[in-house]
């Protein structure tokens, strides 16, 4: 995470472009009809496990007067169960690598995509849906500058350029409306459906987390991802916890303790979490960091705004 941009910027330390200042992206398909959605373009045997660790963690930054306001938390809440497919350990964690097991190793990865002319990373989990096939990640590690993301991939349970359970390629990508119309930083959350593999399921295959939307602040939290950016090298799955506040400065997010960096954008923020199964409830994702105030992470409300780009995905 660079901790030298002047205090008037803002880092999304989830993806993080490590290497040189980020250009504006140059779409490499034409935006749908329906913008809140991409039908993915995939290259078969595209990602090798060279291109894989050579992928750059996505990074962007925004200006202040560029965060638009979301809408208020007030909505019922409305809770997806997860679906089943250790020991202990510390909390509250600043950030360090994931030793408990559990399910949460199976259903977060790192995902993959090309941006341009440029290879780069986020990461991602498997949620509960109806299709059985619904990765969720952060809005621009699926459209980032006014282009979506090709050949996009979820390799859960990555480990250092290695796929254990396969590559899943998404045959279409979301985002909410005011991500994909805006890309307004408290909507920043996509989703992705992936096609079935060796004629199974993401759900059959890893399993899948639980999901809620309008549960609130302030919450005991922890927070999962694939740094790749220094101290991290995008080889481990890495977690931070504890207890979440509120973004007072910017936006409506979460706001949590942790020193996770580039290549994280996208990692599940889990509630209700169960150290000893590796379920939770998932209610945000690894979004962006403030560069004056290091060792801090935020991720975006899930609302009703999140609730409808949801559905869109698990009904796909």
């Amino acid at each position: 995470m660079n901790r030298h941009r002047t205090a008037a910027s803002v880092l999304l330390a989830a993806g993080a472009l490590i290497a040189g200042a980020l250009t504006a992206a140059t779409p490499s398909a034409a935006a749908p009809a329906d913008s809140a959605s991409f039908r993915q373009q995939h290259t078969r045997g595209f990602w090798t496990a060279e291109r894989m660790r050579n992928a750059t963690p996505l990074d962007v930054t925004a200006a202040p007067g560029a965060l638009r306001t979301g809408a208020t938390a007030v909505d019922r809440p409305t809770a997806i169960a997860p679906t089943a497919a250790s020991s202990p350990t510390a909390f509250p964690q600043a950030g360090g690598a994931w030793t408990g097991g559990g399910a949460v190793v199976k259903t977060s990865g790192r995902v993959f995509f090309t941006m341009g002319d440029r290879t780069a990373s986020c990461s991602g989990d498997s949620i509960t849906s109806a299709n059985g096939s619904t990765v969720i990640t952060a809005g621009h590690c699926v459209k980032y500058q006014g282009a979506w993301h090709t050949n996009w991939v979820f390799v859960p349970a990555y480990n250092n350029g290695n796929a254990p359970y396969g590559q899943w390629s998404a045959t279409k990508t979301f985002a909410t409306d005011q991500w994909a119309a805006s890309e307004d930083m408290n909507m920043d959350v996509g989703l992705a459906v992936v096609a079935p593999l060796n004629g199974q399921k993401l759900s059959q295959v890893v399993g899948a987390q639980g999901i809620l939307f309008n549960g609130g602040y302030n919450k005991k939290m922890y927070s999962f991802g694939f740094p790749a950016a220094a101290p991290y090298d995008g080889t481990k799955l890495v977690y931070c916890s504890g207890n979440t506040g509120k973004d007072f400065l910017l936006t409506k997010d979460h706001s949590l303790g942790c020193n996770m960096t580039g290549g994280s954008s996208g990692g599940p923020w889990l509630q209700d979490f169960n150290e000893a199964t590796g379920l939770g409830t998932q209610v945000s994702v690894n979004s962006f960091g403030y560069s004056f105030l290091p060792n801090r992470m935020y991720g975006p409300y899930f609302g009703n705004e999140a609730k409808a780009a949801y559905d869109k995905a698990q009904n796909s």
